[in-house]
């Protein structure tokens, strides 16, 4: 297997400090800790979008429907929908209602895809997959999806062009157990998003992730692929995609060319 090497890149993830509960003056106990109404609610409706009550791409109900269910004001349902917009969890339209958001929209791809052109508007990347194969997850993947080392994935390796132009090479590991029956034919054969298709087929939606962005010299391999001489600069991604519930389902190495594009993200 040819794998591309990720230069100066760190494999070392770093694993959330666990939250430790303050303790009551003079007690020795637990004080209990107290979220506001509206966080309560987002929590609910989460818990709904995570079972699947409502899919991508449905309406869920009413601010007024969702009041009465949980016996709340209309205002405490609307701040924590708002909340789930603004994390693009769930999507407003005027005059239809809120629905379920879904990696079918194009302003949901374009989330995951920051690699835009100097001149004109972001468009569709066409995919080449190059390969997608079973293996057993080396350490340091196995510790980026949760998993343990030697446990399945999925193991995928694609370019993808603009203008017929190959503009970024990936590689993707996910999780083999959620992931069963992916193939290179289903993949190359599909035409949507990525995302989509993990979405639609596998019950598998990506809510946000978590990148690291680096300064790199294309090797040899990269220089092959992407048609560019050895050396050339280049932009080095590493992402992890998580699912409802903090769960990463989704590692993903990226090589950008960047002589006609950038990196766009919008801070709020």
């Amino acid at each position: 297997m040819s794998v591309v090497k990720w230069r100066g890149m760190s494999q070392t993830l770093i694993p959330p400090l666990p939250s430790v509960p303050a303790a009551s003056a003079g007690s020795g106990l637990a004080s209990p800790t107290f979220s506001p109404l509206y966080q309560q609610i987002k929590a609910l409706i989460l818990q709904s979008l995570q079972s699947g009550e409502w899919k991508p791409g449905e309406l869920i109900p009413s601010e007024v429907e969702l009041a009465l269910r949980y016996k709340v004001s209309q205002g405490t349902v609307r701040k924590a929908i708002d909340e789930l917009s603004a994390e693009n969890l769930v999507v407003r339209r005027q005059g239809k209602g809120t629905f379920v958001a879904t990696h079918h929209e194009a302003k949901v791809q374009f989330r995951f895809l920051k690699l835009m052109p100097d001149n004109g508007d972001a468009h569709q990347a066409e995919n080449r997959i190059i390969e997608v194969k079973r293996l057993r997850s080396p350490a340091e993947v196995a510790r980026a999806l949760d998993v343990k080392a030697g446990d399945s994935v999925v193991y995928i390796k694609r370019v993808q062009s603009f203008e017929s132009v190959p503009i970024i090479l990936e590689e993707i590991w996910l999780p083999g157990a959620l992931f069963k029956g992916l193939t290179a034919e289903r993949l190359a054969e599909y035409k949507g998003p990525m995302y989509g298709l993990f979405e639609t087929e596998f019950g598998t939606q990506m809510i946000h992730a978590t990148e690291k962005l680096k300064a790199a010299l294309a090797d040899d391999v990269v220089a092959a692929t992407l048609h560019v001489a050895t050396g050339t600069p280049v932009l080095s991604v590493e992402r992890v995609a998580f699912t409802y519930g903090e769960r990463p389902v989704e590692l993903r190495r990226a090589i950008y060319l960047t002589a006609e594009h950038h990196y766009h993200n919008e801070l709020s």
